[in-house]
């Protein structure tokens, strides 16, 4: 792993969840936008570290802006559907085609964005989180060949990672930003409660995924090929 890997790694998955706590114990809940934007402004600087020798392209941040939008306009056109939504497809096919940064980097922004229509409080900067990691992983794993892009793995690490990672933080999130003092009895009922939830939230994954990553990857794979995007 390189130093630039590392370095957003160490700022990816232990600074912004460092912050979080921050924004829990010592700002109690309070400064939500504070720390919400301090994730943003996190997850711009690995990405600007992917490249070398040269500057991140308008297009390619573009294309990031895009994926995005996509991510929170799908999540706004199934509002009916409580937990039925294809952001975390989207940050997965991020992931895998853009890089691990980019994935965080989509996920977290969408979050911040979709909830100025779904409300923003305590629980943004756990989402934001929760759904970058879901796109950091994808992309870090694909890089190392496990996972592929075919529809059946794809479909599989998107499930399992819906279920565990975004699940499994919100439900630890929900628990800490609560008027009680934490629990674990607190946390085992969470995990209860939230588990039909999270699984309808994986299936439903898994069935964007099923449908959408084909095409979306193809004409992703396209762009790069034509405009050089996302090239180190």
């Amino acid at each position: 792993m390189s130093r630039r890997t590392l370095g957003a790694s160490l700022l990816l998955l232990v600074v912004i969840p460092a912050t979080i706590l921050a924004g829990v114990f010592v700002l109690e809940d309070r400064k939500y936008y504070f720390v919400s934007l301090l994730i943003i402004l996190y997850t711009i600087v690995p990405f600007a570290m992917a490249f070398e020798r040269r500057k991140p392209q308008a297009r390619e941040l573009l294309v990031v802006a895009v994926l995005a939008a996509i991510a929170v306009a799908g999540r706004a056109a199934f509002f009916m559907l409580p937990q039925f939504k294809p952001v975390a497809a989207i940050v997965i096919i991020a992931g895998v085609s853009l890089g691990a940064q980019a994935g965080f980097l989509v996920g977290a922004v969408a979050a911040f964005v979709s909830n100025f229509l779904f409300g923003q409080g305590p629980w943004t900067p756990w989402q934001m989180f929760s759904f970058g990691l879901i796109g950091f992983i994808a992309g870090a794993v694909f890089r190392t060949g496990v996972l592929r892009k075919s529809k059946l793995t794809l479909c599989a690490f998107g499930g399992l990672a819906t279920l565990v990672f975004y699940g499994g933080i919100i439900n630890i999130g929900s628990v800490l930003t609560a008027a009680a003092p934490f629990r674990w009895e607190a946390l085992l009922a969470a995990y209860a409660s939230g588990f039909w939830f999270d699984a309808v939230h994986a299936m439903s994954t898994m069935i964007f995924l099923f449908v959408l990553s084909g095409p979306m990857l193809e004409k992703l794979d396209r762009m790069k090929s034509k405009y050089g995007l996302m090239k180190p």
